[in-house]
């Protein structure tokens, strides 16, 4: 069948503007186009470092001391491959069927269980990186009395590190709840980007707080292999050792997210040797980094 080519490039085009748009951290793969990616699992991110001023020489007319910079490109690896097969027996849909229902099908696969386990992936991998750079608090259990105070002194963490730019700050709903009743209907609210798609979310001292559902902010996760007993949902879940995440607030240029979906492959029944019916294949790499220099632009409070 001629199309199955045409229908899994249009059925991936959706997917990969579903993953940006809908996901609770889409907006950091805008940071995307820092790492060279030239396919597999390698990427390269640059790293860039300046000589600080040095004094103008006005005598003898030398003018400008001569300054050093050192751009390098340091590799990683990306850690994430995942991925599942799925199949409709051909006596349950046509051809024509099919279509809808393979995107019925990947859209709440995507919904569901992709973009969740991404969003928890790099939040929790956030937090990691912001504890280790002492960046962050635990042991708060949200109240509107405190929240708000508990969220200025995370921003004001990293402004005496010395970064000016804009933040942005990934909170529960739980803790977002306490944060509007303390300030009873004079909280701000600003317009906050995602991969093209305009949300209006509240905002303090103008850094937006996107919320984000409980069950994505961990700092740490298990993922589930989809084979060993106990495991077979796939999927992930929160780490035996983990903590509750109340927040984390990160500037917008500090994580670099990739996340790259492998051609989606479509087996009509002439061709499928497994069982008479369709199959499906879906793969996803994807990982989140964070350069040295710019660990002090994170802060995680916790539970």
């Amino acid at each position: 069948m001629a199309n199955v080519i045409q229908y899994s490039t249009i059925i991936q085009n959706e997917l990969d503007k579903m993953a940006i748009q809908e996901s609770c951290t889409g907006w950091m793969e805008a940071n995307a186009g820092q790492v060279k990616y030239n396919g597999g699992k390698e990427v390269k991110i640059p790293v860039l470092s300046t000589q600080g001023l040095a004094d103008y020489k006005r005598a003898n007319n030398e003018g400008f001391v001569q300054g050093g910079v050192n751009l390098s490109y340091k590799t990683y690896e990306m850690t994430q491959d995942r991925g599942r097969a799925f199949g409709i027996d051909a006596n349950d849909v046509d051809e024509t069927g099919f279509v809808l229902t393979a995107s019925s099908i990947l859209g709440e696969f995507q919904r569901t269980n992709v973009i969740p386990e991404i969003d928890a992936y790099r939040l929790s991998k956030l937090a990691t990186i912001a504890t280790s750079a002492s960046m962050g608090a635990d042991g708060y259990t949200p109240a509107a009395a405190t929240i708000v105070q508990k969220i200025k002194e995370g921003i004001k963490a990293i402004r005496q590190k010395g970064y000016n730019g804009p933040l942005v700050c990934q909170i529960t709903y739980d803790a977002l709840m306490e944060v509007e009743l303390y300030m009873a209907g004079k909280l701000a609210s600003q317009t906050f980007s995602v991969g093209g798609f305009n949300t209006t979310c509240p905002s303090i001292d103008g850094v937006p707080l996107l919320q984000t559902p409980e069950n994505r902010m961990y700092t740490a996760i298990t993922l589930y292999d989809g084979e060993t007993t106990g495991q077979e949902a796939g999927g992930y879940i929160k780490a035996t050792t983990a903590k509750e995440v109340n927040f984390i607030i990160s500037a917008t240029s500090t994580p670099l997210a990739i996340s790259k979906q492998d051609s989606l492959r479509i087996f009509d029944p002439t061709v499928n040797q497994k069982f008479s019916g369709w199959a499906m294949d879906y793969r996803r790499y994807h990982d989140l980094w964070v350069k040295d220099q710019q660990k002090k632009t994170l802060w995680v409070n916790t539970k």
